[in-house]
């Protein structure tokens, strides 16, 4: 398996409601300082709407500036409509909000 398969396996265990960080995801596919990678697979989403990168934020719950599907405006709409808040500076609470499963 790949490790943007990885990415991609790891990113659909995330809930709707919840969100995970970069260094999360890069974790759960065995590759702790891959983070960045994350963020570029998740750019490459073959299949949006499917896999859902719009729940994965960075480290201190800010949303991607550059969302590959529209950007931070759409990822806090998609983030919204499953429950999450988003703070108008496009952040959101890690405590209460991070997946930790």
């Amino acid at each position: 398996m790949s490790f943007y398969d990885k990415v991609y396996e790891a990113v659909m265990t995330v809930p709707k409601g919840k969100v995970a960080t970069y260094g999360q995801i890069a974790v759960m596919c065995g590759s702790p300082h891959a983070s960045r990678a994350v963020g570029y697979a998740l750019h490459c989403n073959p299949r949006p709407g499917v896999i859902p990168c719009h729940r994965i934020v960075n480290r201190e719950g800010r949303l991607a500036p550059a969302f590959a599907f529209g950007g931070q405006e759409v990822q806090a709409e998609l983030l919204r409509k499953e429950g999450v808040e988003v703070r108008d500076d496009f952040t959101v609470d890690l405590d209460r909000y991070l997946y930790r499963g």
